[in-house]
């Protein structure tokens, strides 16, 4: 065997096999988003079933009749009627989906940043490569998931159907993939793909994109290092663009943010910040299907740069 050969070996399988370990760690970091938000996501479904099923029930009577509760109310329902770890039912496809989602737009949007598009040496990435690139990755990402995303619904449309009393079509997820396989043959996974990437473009657009853009502008402009603070303010600043970056005031987002510290110092940029999330946690419900993606999001970002950090791979 060759020297080069036994110097690969050596290497940790984070440099042998990158786009496959970063797979995994953004897998990973999916998967703990998941379990720390997945109760929301319970809750919105059993709140829309609840009033789905009452409506089927009881006609125009539903809005009086039915035991309407709020989310935390909800929530405290079901950990008293049915135990806390029922605020974890159905997490399963859940977490299949978002593995194989992650996964996919991440390495995705890596290699056309890396190798494609490539950085110029000054480690500048051009806006509109990087709007391009997180389009990209959000299309390639939700074609692979869309069978895992496709199994996740029906797996949420069983407590509909349960409440209101007809039989269960599945056993499980995977006996869930095998009948909608059965039924429609590989093409019936992909049922509804069209919609579904469409709204994935713009949804990585608008994560991706400004998450890297935000990030890699602190870290190369400002005394911020690549650490977890940077990476927490580079999510919190992907969120708060939707209403900060706002007016006639400035030539851009860059000009905000540059503004924004010189004239009123670097904690004006968390001005607000509370109820603005907290009410885009609520709107999240409806606003282009992504359910509780802020937290979520927030939630990835921290522990995907954790994880790769620890596993001794370059930070995003």
């Amino acid at each position: 065997m060759s020297a080069p050969e036994d110097e690969e070996r050596l290497l940790p399988l984070a440099q042998r096999w990158p786009r496959a370990s970063k797979f995994l760690l953004s897998g990973c970091a999916a998967t703990v988003a998941e379990l720390a938000t997945f109760p929301l996501d319970l809750t919105k479904t059993r709140l829309q079933i609840q009033g789905e099923a009452a409506l089927a029930r009881l006609g125009h009577g539903a809005r009086e009749a039915a035991p309407y509760r709020g989310m935390v109310r909800t929530a405290l329902g079901i950990v008293q009627e049915e135990g806390f770890l029922k605020l974890w039912q159905g997490v399963t496809p859940a977490i299949y989906r978002h593995i194989v989602y992650s996964g996919g737009r991440m390495v995705t949007y890596e290699h056309l940043r890396e190798v494609v598009f490539g950085k110029g040496e000054d480690k500048h990435y051009p806006l509109w490569k990087s709007v391009i690139g997180g389009m990209m990755a959000g299309v390639v990402g939700q074609f692979l998931a869309n069978p895992t995303d496709l199994v996740k619904v029906q797996m949420q449309m069983e407590g509909k159907r349960k409440l209101e009393g007809k039989p269960l079509r599945f056993r499980g997820v995977h006996h869930a993939f095998a009948k909608i396989l059965a039924e429609g043959g590989v093409r019936g996974l992909w049922a509804g793909w069209v919609p579904n990437i469409q709204r994935a473009a713009l949804v990585n657009m608008g994560d991706l994109t400004t998450y890297d853009t935000v990030k890699h502008y602190l870290v190369l402009n400002t005394p911020l290092e690549d650490n977890i603070m940077t990476h927490g303010l580079s999510r919190n600043l992907t969120k708060l663009s939707s209403f900060l970056f706002r007016g006639l005031l400035y030539k851009s987002s860059t000009d905000c943010l540059v503004q924004a510290v010189q004239g009123e110092g670097f904690m004006s940029l968390y001005k607000g910040f509370l109820p603005s999330w907290l009410r885009m946690v609520k709107g999240a419900y409806t606003v282009m299907g992504e359910d509780r993606h802020t937290p979520w999001s927030l939630v990835f970002w921290l522990t995907y740069e954790k994880i790769r950090e620890m596993s001794g791979v370059s930070p995003f």
